[in-house]
């Protein structure tokens, strides 16, 4: 019986100096260093427990961190700690589990949305909520920096956001010594620069959200005077509010193969050309959502399928393309016409439409034609949108690379959209907007 004692005393002891397995476990994997550091060449670089570490990433929210590392990935951002789906440990816990770090955005106080900088209770209490979070996820292994607010400059006028920022990076730092802060910027204007610099020095590092925009980063960085470290957390497909629109204000979306070449080249003109200053990017968006089309940012389809941007990223990652890709768009046309063409049609009338598309394998397509009324929500900065329901029985036939089909009966403003899928769950896609006159 006392030998039984003793043996019981030896193993309690054991397992206080060795910690359960769970202990052990954290021992392990505790959290990681993230930190800038700049050359004697003056080039800033992100290292993460001492290694070099550039940040090639996407915009993520509820896409497929599986497939974004499948595809060469290393990061990615997310825009709040918890996204109404899943929890911040939970959205850590499954980059880990890939390999992959994150960028954990923190949502802040939009004065667009109605929060007032100058109510000194709702800013202190924002800052302890902050507090909470951070608490929660400082020692996370998958946790790579802070993302504090998003395009809080977007309709801004009290600059009294950048003081707010600047302490909550400044707790941050107090809390978690391990990780590095950032805000991201709509765009990169002198001005709101200038604001960030004077107001919110605590920052380790500035981020940009530009798209077509993103071809002139490298004047954009000169005008601002900026010389510190950059980081890109937004790019990618042109915006709505940059391109041409119809007669009735309807904005022309590119193609899918029109968007892949410009995720292409604008990497190259401005990201990689950058590098002395620019430590990584996330591409926008690994996932999909309604913002004026279901297709406009969106790198995936609805139902998960990819578009040819992620041929592209998967080539800009690993400098060489997926062993099979997504089909290519050359051409579209309705009764004759592209998008910018102003297509009229009358209700009830019977019109075409065509598409030239080509599949790089040779593979069998699916064609899908689809009509919907143009989007009424007139939301910003990436607000919420309601998407506009799908019109049945308008085609007589669709199946292939023409269609045939009937006018909405109701005038007004809408959209033809043609995707074509592969046999490897690949889309390429397109719309043309058009007005249906009585």
């Amino acid at each position: 019986m006392k030998v039984k004692l003793l043996a019981l005393v030896a193993l309690a002891f054991a397992v206080l100096a060795c910690g359960s397995p769970q202990s052990q476990e954290e021992a392990v994997e505790g959290p990681v260093k993230s930190e800038i550091r700049q050359a004697e060449d003056g080039t800033y670089s992100l290292y993460v427990d001492g290694e070099l570490f550039y940040i090639e990433g996407a915009g993520l929210e509820f896409g497929s961190v599986a497939k974004l590392a499948e595809n060469g990935a290393n990061s990615f951002r997310t825009w709040r700690t918890d996204n109404g789906q899943r929890s911040g440990k939970e959205v850590l816990d499954e980059a880990h589990e890939y390999g992959l770090k994150v960028t954990m955005g923190i949502e802040v106080g939009r004065e667009r949305l109605g929060f007032d900088y100058d109510d000194e209770a709702a800013v202190a209490a924002q800052l302890e909520r902050i507090r909470g979070e951070v608490m929660e996820l400082k020692d996370h292994p998958a946790l790579l920096a802070w993302g504090i607010g998003n395009e809080l400059n977007h309709h801004s006028h009290n600059p009294k956001v950048w003081d707010a920022v600047n302490e909550i990076s400044k707790m941050i730092h107090e809390v978690d010594p391990n990780h590095i802060t950032t805000t991201s910027l709509a765009g990169m204007n002198k001005e709101f620069v200038d604001l960030v610099r004077e107001r919110a020095p605590d920052l380790d590092v500035l981020s940009v959200q530009m798209y077509a925009e993103i071809e002139i980063l490298p004047e954009r960085i000169a005008e601002s005077g900026w010389e510190g470290p950059l980081l890109v957390t937004e790019w990618g497909a042109t915006g709505y509010w940059e391109v041409p629109s119809t007669e009735w204000g309807a904005p022309v979306e590119n193609t899918s193969s029109v968007k892949a070449d410009f995720y292409r080249s604008r990497y190259a003109k401005a990201i990689q050309s950058q590098r002395k200053q620019v430590i990584g990017s996330y591409v926008f968006l690994w996932g999909q959502k309604q913002e004026r089309t279901p297709t406009w940012f969106g790198m995936f389809m609805e139902d998960g399928t990819e578009t040819e941007s992620v041929d592209a990223m998967h080539y800009l990652w690993n400098d060489t393309w997926p062993s099979n890709r997504t089909p290519r768009l050359n051409d579209f046309k309705l009764e004759g016409k592209g998008p910018f063409d102003n297509v009229k049609l009358k209700a009830g009338k019977r019109y075409s439409a065509m598409v030239d598309v080509e599949d790089p394998e040779g593979g069998e397509m699916v064609y899908r034609w689809e009509i919907m009324q143009e989007s009424q929500t007139e939301a910003t900065g990436g607000d919420e949108e309601v998407i506009p329901e799908v019109i049945e029985g308008l085609f007589v036939d669709g199946a292939t690379t023409n269609a045939t089909f009937t006018a909405p009966t109701k005038p007004g403003a809408y959209r033809i959209f043609i995707y074509v899928d592969d046999a490897d769950a690949r889309t390429a896609h397109a719309n043309i907007p058009f007005y249906v006159e009585e």
